[in-house]
């Protein structure tokens, strides 16, 4: 018998996780679990202090709860074991490293040690999936405007259509990858990614490796297109089969890499919304000191 801190966050999964967490009882029936809600937690030091070294941790939500996690806790140091409990609306994660439904809590060990960075209006996060830039920065920004009227689930690719066919305008980028420099108009997304997967889904980059020796990233941009066309490709990034429209996608791999377009537009980190971003620089392979063993 051991005893896990069960970290939960209520607000995952259109407010339901407060109710779903205990769905983790099942996997850890002859263990003592102690539940903590994030929401309400200001800190994370304090509830570690009191931890046994054999006790263990489980995070419960989505990947923005794990995102939280790691971005709130850079500056402790855990000597606990770290466990995942998927029940999020964002599962991301969970698809990019073959893991579908409901899966048994695992270790996040290896896939929180050597998280990226992004740096954004003089602040820096760390990141599980990736940075979203362009239109999929304006769907988190519309999709926090509805969610603050409703509680139902919110309909993504709804706002993505209605953003290429109305709102949403493209931009100019100049895009810096290790120190070469590119140019791109009519820029549609420019997400820079350590997953294959994002916003529910989407194989914006088919190649990407997240645990990969040489910690590179990838920056997928898709430019160049009309309104039409655009709404024409976007369905194929679901299967990753966007590659094949080479004149208007281009993936660049690097270490570091910065984009700027030439007017503010939202950006997302692994599903949170950053208004008014200008430019932001990711760096991968930056090792999370404090979860490593």
């Amino acid at each position: 018998m051991g005893i896990y801190y069960v970290l939960f966050n209520p607000h995952a999964k259109n407010e339901t996780a407060g109710r779903e967490v205990s769905k983790i009882e099942k996997y850890l029936p002859n263990d003592e679990l102690i539940y903590i809600d994030i929401s309400k937690t200001t800190s994370y030091a304090e509830i570690f202090e009191n931890m046994h070294v054999d006790d263990k941790i489980v995070i419960v939500g989505g990947d923005g709860t794990i995102n939280r996690f790691v971005n709130d806790t850079r500056d402790i140091k855990i000597d606990n074991e770290i466990f995942y409990f998927g029940i999020g609306t964002g599962t991301d994660f969970l698809t990019d490293i073959s893991k579908k439904g409901e899966v048994a809590p695992f270790s996040l060990k290896e896939y929180i040690k050597e998280l990226p960075t992004v740096e954004i209006k003089g602040k820096t996060y760390k990141f599980l999936n990736g940075i979203g830039y362009g239109i999929d920065g304006y769907c988190c920004e519309e999709a926090d405007k509805i969610r603050g009227t409703t509680n139902k689930p919110i309909n993504y690719s709804a706002i993505a259509i209605k953003g290429l066919l109305f709102h949403y305008k493209p931009t100019q980028a100049t895009v810096l990858v290790d120190g070469t420099p590119y140019m791109f108009e009519k820029v549609w997304l420019a997400p820079t990614m350590n997953g294959r997967f994002y916003g529910g889904g989407m194989m914006i980059t088919p190649t990407q490796n997240r645990l990969s020796t040489e910690k590179k990233l990838s920056l997928a941009i898709l430019h160049g297109s009309g309104k039409l066309k655009t709404l024409m490709i976007f369905p194929s990034i679901f299967k990753g089969k966007h590659v094949k429209y080479k004149k208007y996608f281009k993936i660049l791999e690097g270490k570091e890499i910065t984009v700027e377009f030439d007017r503010p537009t939202a950006l997302q980190i692994d599903g949170e919304t950053v208004l008014d971003v200008k430019r932001y620089t990711a760096r991968a392979g930056v090792r999370h000191e404090d979860l490593v063993r």
